[in-house]
């Protein structure tokens, strides 16, 4: 194991921590590995009874993974950030089917690929504290991790939204939304986690949730609900325009703000997520998708904007909706050169 993922046993209960709690616990390739080594040897491990996720300090689970490396790989060329997905994608998925309760802590900020690790298992806590969020759009990607999965199966368009517009959602929009279980308030926690050991998963749990905060999304339906269940980008923002809401109006700023390509396409996935019988479905489709747009020229460019140079001005290309061709967008659902996922073939 590196140093940048715990894993002990405390009695029956597997513990890992993300620890690189100065880059909000971000993921690299080592600590996916790790991870899934943890999972790997405890899988078959009758003394291990439940795997419990957490992060290191104060601000939150995981941001997500190492996007100033997504940068300089892609200027080289990709091939470490294919890598650093394809095993990803495949942690992704076993903890989506891992035999033992998986306990993911969503404390504080829950984001891209802390979602990915946390939002597939199988008893997932938010806290007051947590803010959760598919931001991929911002920096010129398209929502991954089964993300394009989750937000296909959120209530109403609530998804589409969410996806488009890299919006955060707060505890009661996780809930509401299907990405969380559980609120337990954060002062909670260490008596939840220490109970683990002496009782079953769901009889702790219970004794430490809470009822679940107000959702804003909930009361925000009608508007979203209306604007994106439009066929077209350009129509959800036409109709976002129109519609004489205020957020409705935010939010149709801030899809002028993302980059074209990327929010048609990653309005195709949600649209074709929804007829996924499966995760593993999901996690090949964004696998072709994301192998695309590591080689787009929006990906180099959104993370220099917003992480690197932070001028906050990126400069896509191309530059509007209208420019954007169907055949390009297309094109990240074909099979990339390297070959595809197969997460299915891979794992059973």
């Amino acid at each position: 194991m590196g140093d940048e993922v715990l894993v002990r046993q405390d009695g029956a209960v597997g513990r890992i921590v993300l620890d690189r709690p100065r880059a909000l616990n971000s993921l690299t390739h080592g600590m996916v590995l790790d991870v899934r080594a943890a999972l790997d040897a405890w899988a078959g491990d009758d003394t291990v009874r439940v795997v419990v996720l957490t992060g290191a300090g104060e601000r939150g689970l995981c941001a997500g993974g190492d996007i100033r490396m997504f940068h300089d790989d892609a200027k080289l060329g990709g091939a470490g950030t294919r890598a650093f997905l394809r095993d990803e994608y495949r942690l992704n998925e076993l903890i989506s089917r891992y035999p033992k309760p998986y306990v993911a802590v969503m404390d504080g900020i829950t984001m891209g690929g802390g979602v990915g690790v946390s939002a597939h298992g199988s008893v997932r806590i938010v806290t007051e504290r947590s803010v959760v969020a598919l931001p991929e759009t911002r920096i010129g990607l398209v929502p991954d991790v089964g993300g394009s999965r989750l937000l296909s199966r959120a209530p109403g368009e609530l998804g589409t939204h969410l996806g488009l517009s890299a919006a955060s959602m707060t505890p009661g929009d996780a809930l509401l939304c299907g990405f969380a279980d559980h609120f337990v308030p954060s002062a909670k926690l260490p008596e939840l986690l220490a109970g683990l050991d002496a009782a079953p998963v769901a009889e702790v749990v219970a004794r430490y949730a809470e009822a679940a905060p107000t959702a804003p999304l909930a009361e925000q339906r009608a508007w979203i609900d209306a604007c994106y269940a439009a066929d077209s980008v350009e129509e959800i923002v036409a109709r976002l325009v129109a519609s004489g809401v205020p957020e409705a109006k935010q939010a149709a700023e801030e899809l002028a703000e993302r980059s074209p390509t990327m929010l048609k396409v990653t309005l195709s996935a949600l649209r074709r997520a929804r007829s996924h019988g499966s995760l593993a479905e999901s996690l090949e489709q964004e696998y072709r998708v994301s192998c695309t747009a590591v080689a787009h020229h929006d990906l180099v460019e959104g993370i220099r904007a917003q992480v690197v140079d932070k001028d906050r001005n990126p400069r896509w290309s191309p530059a509007t909706l209208a420019e954007v061709d169907e055949r390009a967008v297309a094109a990240f659902f074909e099979p990339p050169a390297g070959g595809d996922l197969r997460l299915t073939r891979v794992d059973g």
